[in-house]
């Protein structure tokens, strides 16, 4: 009598290369999903998949920097979500201190299962782990669902906002800044 193989618990962990397919075709699905169709047809009409992939396993094999981490949110074994951690970028941001977190998605059919929490807090023990005191996240000024889950879990505006897109104006994203403390 064979026993079945035990259900893979919900977690969170480090990104394996051969992982880059599933996080960029997340990443398109949520780009697809959240942004306004005819700039998610444009913006996904500007790189394919197989370059997305690329990218994707040189930031997991070869990151940029030695604090530049790629997390996966993992369901039975299947990828549904992502998130990088970083140090922060911005020009008043200490190097030391500040780390960043720069993308972060969990797949539209896996949402409200507890894969954005698990991913939020392995992004802040990530950071912590890489010596950071203190975190940033630039949120789109329309994610209210996204500033919501953020606020709800201790962080908080800073007051600062951006306008980032493309050079010829035609793509604009507005975002405001949040922080938290790491200790």
């Amino acid at each position: 009598m064979s026993v079945p193989p035990a259900p893979v618990a919900d977690s969170v962990r480090l990104a394996w290369p051969a992982e880059a397919v599933a996080i960029a075709d997340l990443q398109r699905r949520v780009w697809a999903a959240e942004l306004p169709p005819d700039v998610a047809s444009d913006v996904l009409a500007g790189v394919t998949a197989t370059e997305m992939s690329a990218a994707w396993e040189q930031a997991i094999s070869r990151p940029p920097q030695a604090r530049f981490r790629v997390l996966v949110a993992v369901e039975e074994s299947r990828v549904v979500g992502f998130a990088t951690t970083v140090p922060a970028q911005d020009p008043d941001a200490d190097p030391v201190a500040d780390g960043e977190v720069q993308e972060f998605a969990v797949d539209p059919p896996a949402r409200h299962r507890g894969h954005g929490s698990r991913l939020l807090n392995a992004c802040a023990d990530t950071l912590r782990a890489d010596g950071f005191t203190r975190a940033r996240w630039w949120v789109a000024t329309t994610d209210d669902a996204l500033r919501r889950f953020l606020t709800s879990a201790g962080w908080a505006a800073d007051g600062s906002s951006r306008e980032i897109g493309s050079d010829d104006v035609e793509l604009r994203l507005r975002q405001v800044r949040l922080h938290t403390d790491l200790g």
